[in-house]
């Protein structure tokens, strides 16, 4: 095969067997690889119904079939399971250098099943795979993990593992790869954990064929040079990395404060922004594999929590930043650094720290159990600590804040969509993201529909964000094509600079698949609509489409988008329709026709 390298890895857990099957070629060309072809076997395989935490719940590791190639920014893959913070599909996407390295190695993916009865990883060199024990591993931190197994197979293998929060089902630990990498949100971690699987460790020295070498590389030298010359990607992303956004999205008077509780606007966002990142602290930037961008930060702390580590991303930033109203760039280094050391995901420990924080501030949650206040970096610092070990009132933030603030009888403090928290663009000035944090199926998220690109950014065009006209036609678009780029193997940030033309050539040029540009992105709507699917068979309805209430019926406080609510459900009937969808958002009979979907 080209591109792919036509084989997966089964490993049953329980019994400690392996087994090497063929890559399944037809799902392959409709469903691609990574998340949509993970969601597929994963569909196929695991009742909906399962929990999360039982040993029925698989957990695939899956390439795409550009990962590892010299395709732009080809560095990713997927971990899909049951996601254990809320229950829908989950498929976190990662980059950095594991994903090329299994490609190297020879294989697809990996299916995980059953449970191992003592701690294990496992160590893959090209076409020899075993599972070992981990009992010296459990409990390691993931920079103690991964060194120790560098040190136990390759110094060249790259490791993705778990830390203290997996290990502890901690609803939102991330699996963690190259010690700073994330497989995030939805609590993968967690499965892991659960299953007793500490890491996966690869060393491959195998190479990628592709069907057409020269047009591959045409294709990619185009694309390179679309980057290049795009001023988000070869200009803003190098130079301030994610963090540019911190000032865009204050100006704009979309940035978060306390909860998601006041305006928009947060009066010290230029001390933790991306240009005060470059000025004081920033030590080089960073890329994943094949990566022209370099939007990666490795950071230095020189105070009060010196340190070095990489990121904070604008995520990060955000949430321990003017989410919790915190202004010191430092203190939010240290969380940041603190949740990838104990393997735990910055959006919604953060978060669930807001919400904790409110509730507390307004007697809801007593003082006995919560110290935390607004703007108390050094209590927040240690609540990230406390919840990856579960230790006093981490034990309660290890849930989550929907969870946390269900507990208390107040669940309209989490900010959340299906459970999951949101990240950091405030909906009632961005529409359309509302929107797609409503219909997002691993809940609030906005990497599966990123509208913050046309209602900011103004990119591919600009929309008016107060608007709610077009918006459902825009976000399915986005949805769709985000569901294929993250299928290839690539980053969905090279969509700021290119799009489905240059990826669509890469792909026909990499797999020798003739395929037309309309149906590649007919192959992202098939893998959107069985993740749909799925969540229907999980038990979610369209009264799971929705967000906190304070956003639909508290308006706006100040700023550029004063007075305004989210107007969902303006937008959704619109969207069930263009989608074809019933009126109760289940895909119809034609629409899965359509699809060649057969469930």
């Amino acid at each position: 095969m080209y591109g792919w390298t036509g084989k997966i890895l089964r490993v049953n857990l329980t019994d400690g067997t392996i087994s090497k099957e063929p890559l399944p070629v037809k799902d392959a060309h409709e469903f691609i690889g990574a998340r949509g072809l993970g969601t597929k076997i994963f569909f196929d395989e695991v009742d909906a119904a399962v929990d999360p935490l039982s040993e029925d719940n698989k957990i695939i590791f899956m390439t795409g079939p550009l990962t590892g190639t010299l395709a732009t920014s080809g560095g990713r893959y997927n971990v899909v399971t049951k996601g254990v913070l809320n229950g829908t599909i989950a498929a976190s996407n990662s980059g950095g250098l594991f994903g090329p390295e299994l490609k190297f190695a020879g294989w697809d993916g990996i299916i995980f099943e059953g449970k191992a009865p003592q701690p294990v990883y496992l160590w893959i060199y090209n076409d020899e795979v075993e599972l070992r024990p981990a009992q010296e591993l459990w409990g390691k931190t993931v920079p103690e993990t991964t060194d120790m197994l560098k040190a136990a197979t390759d110094e060249e293998s790259k490791i993705a593992c778990i830390g203290p929060a997996g290990e502890n089902l901690v609803k939102f630990a991330n699996i963690m790869n190259e010690y700073n990498r994330a497989a995030g949100r939805s609590g993968v971690g967690a499965v892991m954990g659960s299953k007793n699987l500490k890491a996966v460790a690869v060393r491959g020295t195998k190479g990628i064929k592709v069907a057409d070498p020269q047009g591959f590389w045409n294709a990619i030298n185009k694309a390179r040079t679309m980057l290049k010359e795009h001023p988000v990607t070869g200009a803003g992303l190098a130079a301030y990395g994610t963090n540019i956004l911190v000032n865009i999205l204050n100006v704009h008077g979309g940035l978060p404060v306390k909860n998601f509780s006041e305006a928009a606007i947060f009066p010290n966002a230029e001390s933790i922004s991306g240009e005060h990142q470059a000025e004081h602290n920033l030590v080089r930037n960073k890329g994943c594999f094949g990566c022209p961008i370099g939007c990666g930060r490795v950071t230095k702390n020189k105070g009060k929590y010196k340190g070095i580590g990489e990121g904070p991303e604008y995520e990060a930033t955000w949430a321990f930043g003017s989410d919790c109203y915190v202004d010191d760039f430092e203190a939010i280094s240290k969380a940041n650094f603190l949740c990838n050391e104990l393997g735990q995901d910055s959006i919604s420990m953060a978060t669930t720290l807001a919400c904790a924080i409110e509730m507390t501030e307004k007697g809801i949650i007593p003082r006995s159990k919560s110290h935390l206040s607004w703007g108390d970096a050094d209590t927040i610092i240690e609540m990230v600590q406390k919840t990856a070990y579960r230790e006093g009132f981490g034990d309660e933030l290890a849930e989550g804040s929907y969870r946390l603030a269900e507990k208390y009888g107040h669940p309209e403090y989490s900010m959340s969509s299906k459970k999951q928290e949101l990240p950091a663009y405030d909906p009632r000035g961005q529409q359309g993201i509302g929107l797609n944090y409503a219909t997002s199926n691993r809940g609030g998220c906005h990497v599966r529909g990123y509208m913050t690109s046309p209602e900011v950014l103004g990119i591919p065009v600009q929309l008016d964000p107060d608007a709610t006209e077009g918006k459902p036609e825009m976000l399915k678009i986005f949805q769709d094509l985000t569901a294929l780029v993250d299928s290839c193997g690539l980053c969905l940030f090279t969509t700021f600079g290119i799009g489905l033309p240059e990826i669509a050539e890469q792909y026909r040029t990499a797999t020798g698949v003739e395929i037309s540009d309309e149906d590649l992105l007919k192959a992202g709507e098939r893998i959107w609509n069985l993740e749909r699917l799925f969540n229907l068979r999980a038990g979610f309805t369209k009264a799971d489409d929705t967000l906190p209430e304070r956003l639909l019926k508290e308006p706006m406080k100040d700023g550029p988008h004063k007075g305004k609510v989210v107007e969902l459900d303006t937008m959704l009937p619109i969207y069930y329709r263009i989608r074809g969808w019933d009126e109760n958002g289940v895909p119809t009979a034609e629409k899965m026709q359509e699809l060649n979907l057969v469930v």
